[in-house]
């Protein structure tokens, strides 16, 4: 029992270190590169951007606004989604505005003669800013997905469109979300109106959700066929000798014909995929395959 509670105590510690890690590379991010350069590519950095632009008061500045929001979007969060998605977004809550402000220091062209202000630099302008926009899309991007590997969640806007859809029970999460992002854009380029500025940040968002892809989902991309043929043996031993993987057998019935039917399950890797179908191909070529993208496959064979 001592070693499955020190297993667990590692695998907290773990997932509390991936979460505070991803917040803070969100931090550097938004305050190193998005922020200095009003990119507005949705979240609550966009809102923050719009809302800083609009407001008339001088002594209010960005991160007083990031963090007002994100403790607000935090209790309507805890109020309407429930104390399980709470404590999923606390820490990533707790830090995230902290981070923004430090880092805003970090930026300012005080700190190290300036080194980190990269809206500073009137000799290269342009390159500043499309660096600024690859590389906070990066930040941003790898920062959300380190959390969700962490098992966290980053909150913000996210909590918006979780809200609408619990309210209207047929809205889908991902277009509810894509809707609140497109209105935080679209507000940006009225409110900021410089076209460039706002296709920059579009660019941005598009950066940040390819790192998500690639750091949350994996760029080792796996995949799961299913192939209802009558040579199921002779297909499965292939499939153990040239693709060094296993296989489940089950057993169907065909629904038009009410014949029965063999589906071979297999699990590959996406270097094995034109493989596979070539050797489905030459064993029968009347074999119905259906082939589909797994998020994760743990066990013999594959790792977490």
């Amino acid at each position: 029992m001592a070693k499955y509670r020190k297993a667990d105590v590692f695998l907290f510690l773990k997932n509390i270190l991936l979460i505070v890690t991803g917040t803070l590379m969100l931090s550097l991010g938004t305050a190193v590169f998005i922020l200095p350069f009003d990119l507005v590519s949705g979240g609550v950095s966009g809102i923050a951007i719009v809302v800083y632009k609009i407001l008339p008061f001088e002594f209010i500045t960005q991160d007083m606004i990031i963090t007002a929001l994100t403790w607000t979007l935090f209790l309507i969060g805890a109020l309407v989604l429930g104390k399980s998605f709470a404590m999923k977004t606390f820490i990533s809550t707790l830090i995230y505005p902290l981070g923004v402000s430090l880092f805003m220091k970090l930026a300012s062209p005080d700190f190290l003669g300036g080194f980190f202000y990269l809206n500073g630099y009137e000799q290269y302008p342009d390159i500043a800013l499309i660096i600024s926009t690859v590389i906070g899309g990066v930040c941003v991007g790898a920062g959300c997905a380190i959390t969700f590997l962490g098992g966290g969640s980053t909150g913000g806007v996210d909590i918006i469109a979780f809200t609408i859809c619990k309210i209207f029970k047929r809205a889908k999460h991902s277009v509810v979300m894509f809707i609140v992002d497109a209105a935080i854009i679209i507000s940006g380029m009225f409110v900021i109106q410089d076209l460039i500025i706002s296709l920059l940040g579009i660019i941005s968002a598009f950066v940040a959700a390819t790192m998500v892809d690639k750091v949350f989902i994996g760029s080792y991309r796996s995949f799961i066929a299913q192939i209802i043929t009558d040579n199921y043996q002779e297909i499965n031993r292939e499939v153990i000798q040239k693709l060094d993987r296993s296989s489940t057998i089950i057993d169907a019935v065909g629904g038009y014909t009410g014949s029965s039917k063999k589906i071979v399950m297999v699990s590959f890797k996406v270097n094995q995929y034109a493989e596979l179908l070539n050797l489905v191909h030459k064993i029968d070529k009347n074999a119905f395959v259906t082939i589909h993208q797994a998020h994760e496959i743990t066990g013999e064979g594959w790792t977490r």
